[in-house]
């Protein structure tokens, strides 16, 4: 073969081997680039030497492991390709949520709303107890509130709790074929003109309460379950130990699940995409002594037997 041809393909061969140690950026890999970038120049810049034993070096032991890399490459390129698959996933998920989603600015818009609905309601059930009429007192819509936003906004509670607050004694309460509300409410709905805010939603399962606060006195409260339209005096005591501080949402706390499990995937994708195998490394780091040995030019076309263990390593189940 022609010196400089000979020169061209070796050249060709480093920039390969360049490409994978970048790729990899694994020691080992790295080492051996560099000691195969020092035999290249030393046939490069000693004309007088036999070029072929060049040739015959990369085909022993340069070629093997570019061949060896490359498909530890390919391998590597599939599992996290796999990995990125799920990323995409995750993705498509969050934005679906993000585009289905109730911000907490509507939440805000809306129990504003809901408060207006529930007083005026709470005014007409007042007028209707007073004179008999038989108009339906409460709000359309009333209940809608509660089932859009309970299972983002509305806290948890155990359905003994739930018993425990919507319990009442039957003497102390009015009932029409409407509702039903603590009498001692009603007085205090009327001193307080009926101005009351949204203060909390619960939930136990399937089922909701709406808990409100008195405008002019934040230590009075009251719920209304919509399930039995009942209206009944609350003690915010029974919230102990339930947390009412939080502001993320359900579907937040799935998207920041979603965000952290692509950043692990993400992470895990690119170690997966350098690894080599042990086993692998170990033969690499072996190469890598035979070709940094003083006398290894000398003594290369001895080296055949050795460096077709590379090769073999190509035909079996190791990587």
């Amino acid at each position: 073969m022609d010196d400089n041809l000979t020169l061209r393909e070796s050249t060709k061969t480093l920039n390969k081997l360049h490409l994978l140690s970048a790729f990899f950026e694994d020691e080992i890999v790295y080492k051996i680039y560099l000691r195969t970038q020092v035999i290249h120049k030393l046939y490069e810049t000693k004309p007088e030497l036999d070029v072929n034993k060049l040739d015959l070096f990369h085909t022993q032991f340069t070629l093997p492991a570019i061949d060896l890399l490359k498909r530890i490459k390919k391998i590597n390129e599939g599992k996290v390709s796999l990995l990125f698959d799920e990323i995409h996933l995750n993705e498509e998920l969050i934005n679906s949520i993000k585009s289905a989603d109730f911000s907490e600015a509507d939440f805000n818009n809306d129990k504003q709303r809901q408060a207006l609905r529930i007083n005026n309601s709470l005014r007409k059930l007042y007028e209707q107890l007073s004179d008999g009429g038989q108009e339906y007192p409460l709000a359309r819509n009333i209940n809608a509130f509660g089932v859009r936003y309970a299972e983002d906004y509305f806290f948890n509670i155990s359905p003994d709790l739930l018993a425990e607050l919507t319990d009442y004694n039957q003497a102390e309460v009015y009932t029409n074929a409407y509702a039903v509300i603590h009498r001692k409410l009603m007085g205090r709905l009327c001193k307080h003109d009926f101005r009351t805010e949204f203060y909390c939603g619960l939930r136990a399962g399937d089922l909701l309460v709406e808990v409100y606060r008195f405008i002019d006195d934040k230590d009075e409260y009251y719920l209304f379950y919509p399930s039995r339209n009942l209206f009944l005096l609350f003690d915010e005591n029974k919230l102990t130990g339930i947390n009412l501080s939080t502001d993320v949402t359900r579907n937040q706390r799935i998207i920041q699940e979603l965000q952290d499990k692509n950043d692990q995937l993400k992470s895990r994708a690119h170690l997966i995409r350098i690894n080599i195998p042990a086993e692998v490394k170990a033969l690499l780091a072996e190469n890598y002594k035979k070709i940094s040995d003083i006398d290894f030019l000398q003594n290369i076309a001895s080296f055949d037997a050795q460096a077709n263990i590379l090769k073999t390593m190509l035909n079996t189940d190791i990587i």
